[in-house]
């Protein structure tokens, strides 16, 4: 995130592009909320009707995977009505030009098109985003899971950059992480081209840096996304991994293919709080200690290092990740003063300068900290690029839309759209073993639309057969006209109807995003059992 939640409230319109917060991100949701009970206009762009359009002074049902036109659509609108920020244009950024001669082609009617959001609505939205002093962009998985989620999110930068909605209060490109420590995973180099605090790992002093810390060679080449690993250990280039606190069973794309990449490898280790599906697959399984029972730091959306204290001792059989991987490093005979996770902090502020500023001591004292950080004194960074990017300047790209690698035919004639619920968390590991959680939320559902559902002869609660070119699943339907003619949606958490065993795992081109969001398929009731059988 540019900025953090709390300053959402100052924004004058927000974008709210393929996320569903009061499901994903509930106490984000209560800013955004807030926002809008204080005057702010919430422009929802989902192809579902989420709880936040009864809030929102707009809600546009746009077609699935076609953001990159609708943005494209609005940025023409800005430029041909002269709302765009010229001064911040000349002053901040680069390759303006290219962004001027592609928008030409995509007019709202051309957009309209694409993305079904109506011409003069498109219209709107522009004058309303182009014409606000502070207007922000919020996004999550909407956006990100796609073939092109990264072009999605640079179109949506690109938009911001437009208007000059960059680096100022109530403004900026404000991406919900997906998980809990997503942010702080990242932080710390779980991104193959990168060494921690986003050092890149081809600069030859980053690397020198870290090898004299470590005592060890660093290679110069970025490594496999998770994503990429799954292809290289089908290909048998891949010969073992190491998941911590990953479920790819039920996470991944494709789960046959997950399946049998795994069942490829020689070796084969889990570290994780619970024997996963994923887990159950393992050579070796490390028992890991639950966020209660250890001690260290999450890093949320809005880049803030707070503090996790140990609440309960670890169960009987357990031990924090930080201790089972300083383990493995004394018996790989690897240095370091890894006696706790403040001495593992310190190493990790010594050597990324984003969190210089930054320690368990300070935390403890001031409370949680947004990097950068850069110095003992530093109060931290609320906002990012209030004077400048951290490339110097900002870069228009210039993204034309490119169509779904698989959309629906004669067949396969219905869309699959995947996301979450409040009730449940991600596959399911934890909150599906809570009796409270899953009395409210027992079992697999999918919504469909009433007309498909008189169309198939399928009534609220029939058991049905979702099918894809990868599988089959069984699971109740909900019949409800919150998605679009023809797109059944379905959350992703029960291990006995898995999403993802229907998904495609055809990746995108820049960081392997998987397109979990649109996927071909089928439907039809299953038929009742007679009492005989």
């Amino acid at each position: 995130m540019t900025n953090c939640f709390s300053d959402l409230k100052n924004a004058e319109v927000i974008l709210l592009v393929g996320s569903n917060p009061t499901d994903a991100h509930p106490v984000a949701a209560l800013e955004l909320k807030e926002a809008a009970r204080r005057g702010t206009k919430i422009i929802v762009i989902d192809p579902r009707r989420i709880e936040l359009a009864d809030y929102a002074h707009t809600w546009l049902p746009i077609n699935p995977g076609t953001n990159v036109a609708f943005v494209n659509g609005v940025m023409s609108v800005i430029l041909k009505e002269g709302l765009a920020d010229t001064e911040f244009i000349a002053n901040r950024t680069e390759n303006f030009d290219e962004l001027a001669a592609l928008l030409a082609d995509y007019t709202p009617e051309m957009a309209e098109e694409i993305c079904g959001v109506p011409a003069d609505d498109i219209r709107k939205v522009a004058r309303l985003y182009g014409t606000a002093e502070r207007a922000a962009v919020v996004y999550c998985m909407g956006v990100a899971h796609h073939n092109t989620g990264v072009e999605q999110v640079m179109v949506l930068a690109d938009l911001a950059m437009l208007t000059g909605n960059m680096g100022r209060s109530g403004t900026g490109v404000n991406p919900f992480r997906g998980q809990n420590n997503v942010q702080g995973a990242c932080d710390m180099a779980c991104l193959p081209i990168y060494l921690p605090g986003y050092q890149r790992v081809e600069d030859p002093d980053n690397r020198a840096k870290f090898e004299e810390a470590w005592n060890c060679e660093i290679q110069p080449l970025p490594g496999l996304t998770g994503t990429r690993m799954i292809k290289q250990a089908i290909n048998g280039r891949l010969k073992a991994i190491y998941f911590v606190g990953e479920n790819p069973v039920l996470a991944d794309p494709d789960q046959n293919s997950v399946y049998e990449a795994l069942g490829n490898l020689d070796f084969f280790v889990v570290q994780d709080i619970f024997l996963t599906e994923t887990a159950k697959l393992a050579d070796v399984v490390l028992p890991a200690s639950s966020w209660a029972e250890k001690e260290g730091t999450f890093s949320n959306s809005e880049r803030r290092v707070q503090r996790v204290r140990e609440a309960i001792p670890p169960i009987p059989g357990s031990r924090p990740d930080w201790e089972i991987i300083s383990e493995l490093l004394q018996r790989f005979d690897v240095p370091g003063d890894y006696s706790s996770p403040a001495a593992i902090f310190d190493e990790m502020a010594a050597l990324a300068p984003v969190f210089r500023g930054m320690s368990h001591e300070r935390l403890d004292r001031e409370g949680g900290l947004q990097w950068p950080c850069l110095d003992i004194h530093h109060p931290g960074t609320p906002i990012l690029h209030t004077e400048a990017f951290a490339r110097g300047r900002g870069h228009f790209v210039g993204v034309p839309y490119e169509a779904p690698p698989e959309v629906p035919d004669e067949r396969w004639p219905m869309t699959l759209i995947t996301g979450r619920e409040r009730t449940h968390y991600h596959t399911g590991t934890m909150s599906r073993r809570s009796e409270a959680l899953e009395t409210i939320s027992p079992y697999a559902y999918a919504e469909i639309h009433p007309a498909d559902a008189d169309r198939l002869g399928i009534c609220d609660g029939d058991e049905i057969e979702i099918a894809s070119r990868r599988g089959a699943i069984t699971l109740k339907a909900r019949v409800l006209a919150r998605s679009h003619e023809g797109v059944v949606y379905l959350p992703f958490h029960w291990a006995e109807a898995p999403a993802n065993k229907l998904t495609h795992s055809i990746l995108g081109d820049i960081a392997d995003n998987a397109g979990y969001k649109i996927s071909a398929i089928t439907v039809r009731k299953v038929p009742e059992r007679s009492a005989a059988s």
